[in-house]
């Protein structure tokens, strides 16, 4: 975990294992905020006869069980896209609908919906919402254009990918814009996006300057995106 400073709360960027960065913790809130889980999404795929390994939502959410150990936090914030569709929790094998369960028994659990499960239901446990403002930082799924808010939101799965000595090296980040962070997909069974993106930089402005941050060997790397012309 390694501390940064964000809207002037101290924050913790986690680092997912030497793969990037993979979840914020918010000491002052005990609260882990994830994005992008997309559970179930290899049972989705199947239906179409598209075979997957079907235990990545057993996966992320051992991962997820981990990061709470890890912090000691004490409520979890999963900002949308936390099934791969609203039907998600339905396909749940028994083993992972145990863990979640467990999980949203034992924490003040919120749901933020995103565009893959607009309409999930009270079978996924914890509170269901379209978005939050928490301590002064709106918590939702895609950040909102234009707006002067702190935010913190998900949906675009960020990664940064650079060439290094010969190799291309792509790691989860985040993406900071201001008083504005995009979180990356924490699910196992995600893509990415490059976070130097024109999607991504777009979704953050108006701002000076954007910059992907990165955990790595207990230090925060930050990696220059884009910067407003003098």
């Amino acid at each position: 975990m390694v501390p940064f400073s964000f809207c002037g709360e101290e924050m913790l960027l986690l680092d997912g294992g030497g793969k990037g960065a993979s979840a914020l913790y918010w000491p002052r809130e005990q609260a882990l905020l994830v994005a992008d889980l997309h559970l179930e999404k290899a049972s989705f795929f199947a239906r179409t006869g598209q075979m997957l390994p079907p235990y990545d939502s057993r996966e992320t959410l051992e991962r997820l069980a981990s990061a709470v150990r890890a912090t000691g936090a004490r409520r979890v914030f999963a900002l949308g896209d936390n099934f791969h569709d609203s039907r998600g929790p339905d396909r749940l094998e028994p083993h992972a609908a145990g863990m979640l369960a467990a999980l949203t028994r034992a924490l003040d659990w919120v749901w933020i919906t995103g565009n893959h499960d607009p309409h999930l239901g009270a079978e996924a446990g914890g509170t269901r919402l379209e978005e939050l403002v928490l301590g002064g930082l709106a918590l939702r799924h895609q950040a909102l254009p234009g707006t002067q808010e702190a935010e913190v939101s998900g949906h675009f799965h960020p990664r940064l990918m650079i060439e290094a000595r010969g190799r291309r090296i792509a790691r989860p980040c985040a993406v900071r814009g201001g008083n504005r962070l995009i979180l990356p997909a924490f699910g196992a069974l995600t893509g990415g996006m490059n976070a130097g993106d024109p999607a991504i930089l777009s979704a953050l402005q108006p701002v000076e300057a954007i910059e992907a941050l990165v955990p790595a060997r207990g230090q925060l790397v930050r990696y220059p995106l884009w910067r407003k012309a003098a």
